[in-house]
């Protein structure tokens, strides 16, 4: 799979507020995460809605989990978020080159 794609699939795991908002409460966590229960108490989603939409996240590639203990704590992979958000930017405001030959004179 190449960037493009991969920056593809990160933007389709994001296209549901639902995982929009999942997204949003780990990027504010920060590198410490939350577990599937401190998510439910900042957002009352249902608790097999929520894995669900975890599960897109996580394939997408924009959230980590790793268990600790009986927990899994879910983490925002801050590298990855950062590339999708350059690549989106990279070329912002750099203009297209004109073919001045073809205009009528």
């Amino acid at each position: 799979m190449n960037q493009t794609q991969h920056h593809a699939r990160a933007l389709s795991a994001l296209g549901h507020e639902a995982r929009l908002q999942i997204f949003r409460v780990l990027v504010k966590a920060g590198h410490s995460g939350l577990t599937v229960s401190q998510i439910a108490e900042h957002l009352g989603l249902p608790a097999s809605t929520q894995a669900h939409h975890l599960k897109m996240l996580v394939e997408g590639g924009l959230v980590t989990q790793t268990r600790q203990g009986r927990e899994v704590i879910n983490t925002v992979d801050f590298d990855r978020m950062n590339g999708l958000i350059g690549f989106l930017s990279e070329e912002c405001c750099t203009g297209f080159a004109t073919n001045t030959s073809n205009t009528a004179a």
